[in-house]
């Protein structure tokens, strides 16, 4: 089977290129704006037809996007979001390879949903942000395609790799100096959230099973069970050994990220996106869909997430 893996050198690509590189079946080749990759393109800029010429030469049987932009202004998610798709879908449809369309998406596409409840594929997304709002775009250009295509929604990533800005990468980032100064105690805030974690490693599984699939649509990729990241903090705390008081910051404005105090004159201050990702204080996936028609459950737990998490966080100097 050759696939044409697209973002191979992104947080999530790195690892489904490994996962498709252990299966002997797999020709991959991979492209992306790096000077690594197998072929340079950069699908924001580039045109249908270029990479539709590329497709009929190299005639994969499954394109499997992991490119895309989690940060940025609404233009530029916009660009590297939902225009790089929309190239893919026209370029896809032009070719005579006939591949399979493998599309990563993610659940900020659904926004804040009700605490306690899992969210299902069928749920009326709402997305509370650009990103998740640029990650919607694209999927609906997925779907409306007419493509052989699957949108895999990933819920919230972690494992190696994991970027530092992200919820757990600033936890890990601010545990690290925290024990590095000596310091007794770890003020933290913003802790009340709850995301449903999925390794990496799990998610490079999914998009395997999706690419040999016969799915279609949509299919949620989590764990199916939100984690508070007051409690992932303490799991990391033992994780690293750290034997300090974690204290949670009251009344914490809602702009404020973990492990940076607030800025005076902040106090009150309304933000645009009381989440970064946009999707309010808790986040749960109904998994049953991949399940039943990707054969896949998620393996790896969270703790063992975490321990990944800080040896890297640990290494950095």
């Amino acid at each position: 089977m050759r696939v044409l893996l697209i973002g191979a050198n992104g947080y999530l690509g790195r690892f489904v290129a490994d996962r498709l590189l252990a299966d002997p079946a797999v020709q991959l080749t991979a492209l992306g704006r790096g000077d690594d990759s197998d072929v340079r393109f950069d699908l924001a800029s580039g045109s249908p037809g270029a990479l539709t010429r590329f497709l009929d030469a190299v005639h994969p049987g499954v394109v499997i996007n992991c490119a895309g932009a989690t940060r940025g202004g609404a233009r530029e998610l916009t660009r590297h979001n939902t225009v790089a798709v929309a190239t893919i879908c026209e370029a896809l449809r032009r070719s005579g390879c006939g591949a399979r369309l493998v599309q990563l998406g993610c659940g900020a596409e659904y926004g804040p949903s009700q605490p306690g409840s899992s969210t299902a594929e069928d749920a009326v997304p709402r997305p509370g942000g650009p990103y998740g709002v640029s990650k919607l775009a694209a999927t609906e250009l997925v779907l409306g395609s007419g493509l052989d295509a699957v949108v895999l929604r990933v819920f919230s990533p972690a494992g190696p790799g994991t970027p530092a800005g992200s919820p757990l990468g600033r936890l890990a980032e601010a545990m690290r100096r925290a024990m590095q100064a000596g310091d007794g105690e770890l003020k933290l805030g913003g802790l009340g959230v709850q995301r449903d974690f999925v390794d990496v490693r799990d998610v490079a599984r999914a998009v395997h099973a999706a690419s040999l699939s016969a799915a279609q649509g949509i299919v949620n990729i989590g764990a199916g069970r939100a984690v508070r990241l007051r409690d992932a903090a303490a799991v990391l705390a033992r994780v690293a050994g750290y034997g300090g008081a974690l204290h949670e910051l009251d009344q914490v404005p809602v702009r404020a990220v973990i492990g940076h105090p607030r800025a005076e004159g902040e106090h009150g201050a309304p933000a645009a996106y009381p989440y970064p990702d946009g999707c309010g204080s808790w986040q749960q996936a109904d998994v049953r869909t991949a399940r039943d028609r990707l054969g896949w459950r998620p393996r790896i737990n969270l703790e063992e997430s975490l321990a990944d998490i800080w040896m890297e966080a640990a290494c950095r100097i």
